[in-house]
């Protein structure tokens, strides 16, 4: 085979992203079946009704191109949040957008600034862009430390990456705290705040990126539909920012990076009000089963504003992880964010929730 162009140093170091293990492939491995997954903080009650209907009614289109400019959805997404359609940009995911933002705002050298541990996904795509992620420990509560984020930045800073809630704390910034924050970045930085976990956030003072998009501070608010729709396997975010950080983000994508269903899903879920109310109520039912079912084993954990709990189970907490697969369970350990004594647990449907609680108590005995 002949000689390949030369590769970027950044991309030959890269280490793939390792998503949830599928539950096929955990069956396919042990040759069983009725594996639970509660790795990837997916919505346990499917799709959104309303979302399937109009991917149904959308089905005779695809032989068509989808709407570029995603004018349907977007219109949608301004109405929702009573925001002009020019300041609304579409994503496959929001990994595309964070893709954007760096194909956008960095150049080979520049730097970006992200908590620790926090979305992996961040990192990655800074470094393909030939950026360096600096990383800021979270506080001593867990929580994203503003004040060292501000301490960090540096000449070469062209983005902050801040997840509300956390991901994988589950904790949040408070509003306060945030406009404070903000108020402080200086020129030349781009602050994105990344709320995949918002819609199951019940804190009435967590902060909400939406309320900030006047700051004289560049910001980036990014969403989605995998967690709170159940959409995760279409692919389809949104951020809201300025008409001008829109207008770029419009220049630097594909085409037709959305899709025709997933719009049209989106679309639907949107208008879904009692599934988005019924997911809700059920995550944070559940959690509470979690927090009940930690205290009595004696396991420290956070409190979650989001779809999933941080639980620390020592040391053994990885080989904990692969005695859950063997009985068909399967949670997320943390090693690879820098947490090898943490689980994170999705929040399943009750009937889940029960049987990884039951599984993790005898394997903890």
């Amino acid at each position: 085979m002949k000689k390949l162009p030369p590769v970027s140093e950044s991309i030959k170091a890269l280490t793939p992203y390792q998503p949830g293990k599928p539950i096929e492939e955990l069956e396919r491995e042990l040759g069983i079946s009725g594996a639970i997954k509660l790795a990837s903080n997916e919505c346990p009650l499917g799709p959104s009704p309303k979302a399937v209907a109009a991917i149904n009614h959308a089905l005779q289109d695809i032989f068509r191109y989808p709407d570029g400019a995603g004018f349907a959805l977007r219109q949608g997404l301004s109405q929702r949040h009573n925001l002009p359609m020019e300041q609304i940009c579409l994503g496959n995911g929001s990994n595309e957008i964070i893709e954007m933002l760096c194909r956008t705002f960095m150049r080979p050298g520049d730097s970006a600034l992200a908590a620790a541990p926090s979305f992996l996904m961040y990192d990655k795509l800074v470094e393909v862009a030939d950026g360096r992620l600096i990383k800021v420990g979270l506080n001593q509560d867990y929580r994203i430390d503003l004040p060292a984020l501000l301490a960090a930045i540096s000449a070469d800073t062209r983005l902050i990456f801040i997840n509300n809630p956390d991901n994988p704390a589950g904790t949040i910034i408070y509003r306060q705290e945030f406009a404070d924050f903000l108020e402080q970045v200086p020129d030349g930085v781009v602050v994105v705040l990344d709320e995949a976990y918002i819609d199951f956030a019940d804190h009435p003072d967590c902060a909400s990126g939406e309320d900030f998009l006047n700051s004289s501070t560049p910001l980036v608010v990014m969403r989605t539909f995998s967690k709170i729709a159940g959409l995760a396997g279409l692919r389809i975010g949104y951020c809201l920012t300025s008409a001008e950080i829109a207008g770029y983000f419009n220049r630097v994508r594909q085409p037709f990076n959305t899709s025709s269903l997933a719009q049209a899903a989106a679309l639907g879920a949107l208008a879904d009000h009692d599934f988005y109310n019924q997911h809700r109520r059920l995550v944070k039912d559940e959690r509470l089963r979690y927090y009940q079912a930690f205290t009595r084993l004696g396991l420290f954990y956070l409190e979650s504003q989001a779809n999933f709990v941080l639980v620390q189970l020592g040391p053994k907490a990885g080989e904990i992880a692969n005695q859950l697969l063997l009985q068909g369970v399967i949670v997320r350990p943390m090693h690879s964010y820098g947490l090898p004594e943490f689980l994170r647990i999705s929040i399943g449907l009750p009937s889940e929730n029960i049987r990884c609680i039951e599984a993790l108590q005898k394997l903890l005995k």
